[in-house]
């Protein structure tokens, strides 16, 4: 059960705007993003949730979407997350944050998937300009953006060869291809 939720769970960038995240649904994904590991168990995560199709939109104004695909420029208004979680860290709490968001954002990607939906980590953010644009204050660092919604694309994974470049793409029918290394090349016998 586990491998097919971590399967199905690919980064999408494409979703279904009729179908909508609430407050309920990203209050159940932070609830597992809560119960994560944490460094000394310090738990300096925050999270801020949006559902709203206005304040969706302000968030997304602020992100870069799938560097490798340089003529893409992200998903179109129709195509767009219906809900995001912006991912903080809590400066007063702890100033070194080093794995607990990746932990914690797998752990709301996977409910994301259980409940039918799906998500993207985004990295790549304007963080003063997102920071600036919902007041977030300077004592929470920005982390990480789960952007979320209902896939309305197909993403496959495909071996690499041993040689072959990694970096994701799309073919002509607009299907995402993940190149990913074999299980022998990833374990070391040493």
């Amino acid at each position: 059960m586990i491998r097919e939720l971590i399967i199905k769970n690919r980064s999408y960038r494409r979703f279904d705007p009729d179908v909508k995240l609430d407050e309920r649904t990203l209050r159940e994904l932070v609830d597992l993003a809560r119960l994560s590991g944490s460094a000394a168990n310090r738990q300096p995560l925050k999270y801020v949730l949006s559902w709203q199709t206005e304040r969706n939109a302000l968030i997304f104004a602020h992100l870069a979407w799938a560097g490798y695909l340089e003529d893409w420029p992200g998903p179109a208004a129709e195509e767009r997350p219906t809900g995001y979680i912006i991912v903080l860290g809590d400066r007063r709490i702890s100033e070194k944050i080093d794995c607990d968001h990746g932990i914690a954002c797998q752990n709301m990607l996977l409910g994301a998937v259980e409940k039918g939906f799906g998500g993207c980590m985004v990295g790549s953010i304007n963080r003063d300009s997102l920071r600036e644009a919902l007041n977030i204050p300077s004592e929470y660092k920005i982390l990480l953006v789960v952007a979320l919604g209902k896939p309305s694309e197909k993403v496959v994974i495909e071996e690499a060869g041993e040689d072959s470049d990694l970096k994701y793409w799309r073919d002509e029918n607009d299907v995402h291809h993940i190149p990913k290394r074999s299980l022998n090349d990833v374990i070391l016998k040493l």
